[in-house]
C-alpha cells in the first residue's frame, strides 16, 4: 500500500507555470505507474499524464501535450507534474494516483489516490 500527498497548487495567471508534487510513503513510486488526473467543477475527472512502472514511458492527454511534463524522482519518492503555459481551462483539482498496471487504461486501474491540490488559473 502507498499513501500519496499532493502539493504545489495555487492561484496563477494565464501563461504562468506551476510544479505539482506527489509525495509517496509506504512503498516506492517506482513500484507503480503514477498518474495525474484533474477534475474541474461540474466536470468528470479526466486523465492528464502518467509515467509507467518498469519501462518509465510517459503518456499525456492531448489537451496538455507540450505544456505538461510528468517526472519521477525515486530518491525522493516523489512524482512531479510541471505545468507550463497555464490556461484558465486548466483550473481544477489535480490528483495523483498509483496503479500496479504497466499501462493502465482507465482511472479504475489506479488503486491509490491522493487528496488533491487546487490549481486556479486567472485570465
Amino acid at each position: 500500500q502507498v499513501q500519496l500527498v499532493e502539493s504545489g497548487g495555487g492561484l496563477v495567471q494565464a501563461g504562468g507555470s506551476l510544479r505539482l508534487s506527489c509525495a509517496a510513503s509506504g512503498r516506492t513510486v517506482s513500484s507503480y505507474t503514477m498518474g495525474w488526473f484533474r477534475q474541474a467543477p461540474g466536470k468528470e475527472r479526466e486523465f492528464v499524464a502518467a509515467i509507467s512502472r518498469i519501462i518509465s514511458s510517459t503518456r499525456y492527454a492531448d489537451s496538455v501535450k507540450g505544456r505538461f511534463t510528468i517526472s519521477r524522482d525515486n530518491a525522493k519518492n516523489t512524482v512531479y507534474l510541471q505545468i507550463n503555459s497555464l490556461k484558465p481551462e486548466d483550473t481544477a483539482v489535480y490528483y495523483c494516483a498509483a496503479s500496479l498496471r504497466v499501462e493502465p487504461s482507465h482511472s479504475a486501474d489506479y488503486l491509490y489516490w491522493g487528496q488533491g491540490t487546487q490549481v486556479t488559473v486567472s485570465s
